[in-house]
């Protein structure tokens, strides 16, 4: 990737050579503590091996947005963003149960093996996966703090932090709150921000800006685009995962709508639907047992109500806001180039 042109793949590669060593011996030091936790630091290293690096890449552009040069302590800084995001996949698929991720089980799944022949085995690698989490979290602070960057730089970053942190997890935290009730797309899209959008585009973004040293007007304008992608970034992910193709999402279609959660798919359906559809919902959602029939009919139900078109919508009015607030922001033209193109791959995308 040359410094002015963007490569996603060539930035992936980037990235990728810094988390995997930077991981590998975080795990090894990790497991060297006992043998016994060789199981666990498997699963460290095997939750940051995949990924589209999103929020490392936005980050990048924040801080070139702002006129700074390419910088390989800038990436480091970046890649520690692809930590919190790995922790939050763990955490996320613990509460929500998921049994894959990428095609392969998740970290609660696969450290069933290690504590299979102990008393509440499941529940113990529920546990293990949870501290893979909170290692992981850990991870990312260190990575960021290591980066290389002038600790005045890292400074001024690092009460972002504490913001990123604190929305997270009040996203999560409102996720679980309203999983299960009437579905509601006001409650649905604040779930969206505080648990998608803000960590995955708009935090980066200022992340990357505030090392940068970028202004007031140009931070505003960093947040007036990443809002409403990162909403879009969840509302694609939220028709992925019902109507994709489990082969390139790598998710279980039923995963939602088995766990009844609060997604804006579900409530719009819900706002449009007659007694009878409300009815038929009310017999599928939240059933842990519901086969490919169930699943069928709930799609059915959403494709006569044409909703995945109503979400669709949606992400179109999103993206061209996100599109028209970049357009008015003063940054060189190859920053600006690169963030459309980021705004086309969050938002149009198979998996």
């Amino acid at each position: 990737m040359t410094p002015d042109r963007w490569d996603a793949a060539a930035f992936k590669l980037r990235v990728d050579e810094v988390l995997h060593p930077f991981v590998a011996r975080e795990a090894e030091l990790f497991a060297a503590i006992d043998p016994a936790l060789a199981p666990v630091a498997e699963q460290v290293e095997a939750v940051v091996a995949n990924g589209k690096r999103l929020r490392a890449a936005f980050c990048y552009w924040g801080w070139r947005a702002a006129g700074q040069p390419d910088s390989d302590a800038l990436v480091r800084a970046a890649a520690s963003l692809e930590l919190i995001h790995a922790a939050a996949v763990v955490h996320d698929d613990l509460i929500d149960d998921s049994a894959l991720r990428h095609g392969r089980p998740t970290a609660h799944i696969a450290l069933r093996g290690a504590v299979r022949r102990r008393p509440r085995s499941i529940a113990a690698a529920r546990s293990l996966a949870m501290l893979v989490g909170d290692l992981l979290m850990g991870m990312a602070g260190q990575l960021f703090t290591a980066s290389g960057l002038p600790v005045a730089y890292l400074g001024r970053a690092r009460p972002l932090w504490t913001v990123l942190g604190r929305e997270l997890i009040a996203g999560e935290c409102l996720e679980i709150l309203r999983t299960g009730a009437e579905p509601d797309t006001a409650a649905s899209l604040k779930v969206i921000r505080y648990k998608t959008a803000k960590y995955t585009v708009e935090q980066p973004l200022l992340i990357g800006g505030v090392l940068a040293g970028a202004g007031g007007r140009l931070r505003e304008g960093y947040s007036a685009y990443g809002l409403p992608l990162g909403e879009a970034f969840q509302l694609r992910d939220d028709l992925l995962g019902l109507f994709g193709d489990p082969g390139r999402t790598g998710k279980a279609n039923a995963d939602d709508v088995c766990g009844h959660r609060p997604t804006a798919l579900l409530a719009e359906t819900w706002r449009v639907a007659g007694d009878d559809d409300r009815d038929r919902l009310r017999a599928l959602l939240g059933r842990r047992d519901l086969d490919e029939d169930g699943l069928n009919a709930v799609r059915a139900v959403m494709r006569r109500l044409k909703t995945p078109g109503l979400v669709e919508g949606m992400i179109t009015a999103r993206v061209e806001e996100a599109l028209d607030a970049l357009h008015d922001l003063d940054v060189p033209s190859h920053a600006a180039d690169a963030l459309t193109a980021l705004a086309n791959s969050a938002t149009v995308r198979l998996s």
